[in-house]
């Protein structure tokens, strides 16, 4: 009798442990598996159990969370949900997140183990801290007078501050209300649909994700390599250049828009858009120079994040001489978002160096304690100091008695760049009006802003259409909201 009472134990212990290996099993070796099986609804419930942290503007939350009292608890709101759109993202139970929502998910999610100085304590309980905060580098005052600025026209604005690369403002016209898609059920669906259907592309953040021929802005790109390379060393001088300028290897003349450009220097050819001068310089500069010196501005980089990623902006590397000239005037294939065409701007007021542009300052812990801070980084030398003073004079001469005098602000000096790019089968399509500029105020010692403005859609006739009359207001407004003090 104990001899069988011995081998039931034994068998019972061999039960137990199997028991505890196959516990073992799920709970360890098998539970991420479990965790990403779309069949289980655990996970899903518990990210939506508690409010999720904040995106904050000035200090101030430009997001919410709310009590549903459904199964996936809090949904998330929006405060001038399409104002901040373009820098928050959604945040959607049925469709994820997208920007600085899905860029900072596991700090505002409560899930990330820098919130908890006992992160291993809630990975053993499954349980997470409070949601954390995302503190942007946006100021608000900026932000809106972008946005007004547009007022609905298609188009985007970008700001930064060229000392730092702090991103000032992000915005993205026709724009759309984040809350839309924040919870579950048929009207969450139906705003979907009807968004991705809607020809304007509301959702598409013109300001980061398109890319656009960014017409004669790109030619204080050309003219910086040009000083650089020693191919002009005097700006004042004439060049020498026909109007119009035969295209080489090819029969094709390139006119000018502008007058009095022919044998103009590349002052004058700043100063009043010539681009035949521009053209002839570009080649002069030749390829290799050209790519590199549209390298050292941030073209052709697929990597930059700030930190939602931005589509590259393209500067092609390989190009027959009759493609440079096209090329070094921001035509043929070269494209670029705002973004891009505002570092190039922040590149020229910063003394040549190019900060990486950042749209985050800080995480914090749900009660304000700082998770991580993101540190300022450089990009490079874009140019010379030497080149970047030259191309500030020149851009102010644009502004003060040039192609771009509407973004002139008493009190401030300003330098500009205007463009207009033509698009679509044999540049049938609404030019594209484009500025880029730079403010500093009376006395200070370095410029507060830099700014890129491309309006897409000019309510104007097509003739009338152009960087001055589309896009220099918008950006004088944007300069004028950066330049006052903070909180004002």
């Amino acid at each position: 009798m104990i001899r069988h009472i011995r081998w039931c134990a034994y068998f019972c212990a061999l039960l137990l442990a199997a028991l505890l290996v196959n516990v073992a099993r799920v709970q360890v070796w098998e539970a991420a598996a479990y965790g990403a099986n779309p069949a289980n609804k655990r996970p899903v419930i518990e990210r939506y159990a508690e409010p999720r942290g904040d995106i904050l503007v000035d200090g101030r939350p430009v997001t919410g969370s709310r009590d549903s009292r459904q199964l996936l608890r809090y949904e998330r709101t929006y405060t001038d949900g399409p104002l901040y759109a373009p820098v928050t993202g959604y945040s959607s139970q049925t469709y994820g997140t997208s920007f600085l929502e899905s860029a900072e998910d596991r700090v505002l999610s409560g899930t990330d183990p820098g919130l908890s100085a006992f992160p291993l304590w809630y990975e053993l309980s499954r349980g997470r801290p409070g949601g954390g905060n995302a503190v942007t580098t946006v100021r608000a005052a900026v932000q809106r007078a972008a946005y007004t600025g547009l007022g609905g026209k298609r188009g985007a604005v970008a700001a930064v501050e060229p000392a730092t690369g702090r991103i000032l403002a992000l915005v993205s016209s026709p724009s759309y209300d984040p809350g839309l898609l924040s919870g579950t059920g048929p009207g969450v669906k139906a705003a979907w649909e009807r968004l991705n259907a809607d020809p304007a592309r509301p959702m598409l953040n013109r300001a980061l994700r398109e890319t656009y021929p960014p017409g004669s802005t790109f030619k204080i790109v050309t003219a910086a390599a040009a000083l650089d390379a020693g191919v002009v060393g005097d700006v004042d001088a004439p060049t020498q250049t026909p109007d119009p300028y035969p295209l080489p290897g090819t029969s094709t003349l390139l006119p000018n828009a502008s007058t009095g450009c022919q044998d103009a220097s590349m002052a004058d050819a700043v100063q009043w858009s010539c681009n035949t001068v521009m053209a002839k310089i570009g080649v002069q500069v030749g390829l290799r120079g050209m790519v590199d010196a549209a390298r050292r501005f941030g073209f052709n980089d697929d990597g930059l994040r700030v930190p939602a990623w931005v589509s590259r902006s393209n500067f092609d590397t390989d190009m027959s001489p009759d493609q440079l000239a096209l090329s070094s005037i921001g035509q043929f294939n070269t494209t670029a978002t705002p973004l891009q065409m505002a570092m190039v701007a922040a590149a020229v007021a910063n003394g040549g160096e190019l900060e990486s542009p950042r749209l985050l300052d800080r995480t914090t812990q749900d009660d304000g304690d700082q998770v991580r801070r993101v540190d300022q980084r450089t990009l490079g030398r874009a140019m010379s100091p030497g080149t970047a003073v030259r191309l500030q004079e020149l851009m102010v001469r644009v502004v003060e008695n040039g192609t771009g005098r509407n973004a002139a602000i008493p009190g401030a000096v300003v330098g500009g760049k205007t463009g207009t790019a033509q698009h679509g089968v044999g540049n049938a399509g609404t030019p594209y009006a484009w500025f880029i500029s730079w403010a500093k105020a009376e006395g200070a010692p370095l410029p507060a802003v830099a700014v890129a403005v491309v309006v897409e859609d000019a309510a104007a006739d097509r003739g009338d259409i152009s960087g001055n009359s589309a896009a220099a207001p918008i950006a004088r407004a944007v300069m004028e909201a950066a330049l006052a003090p903070s909180g004002s």
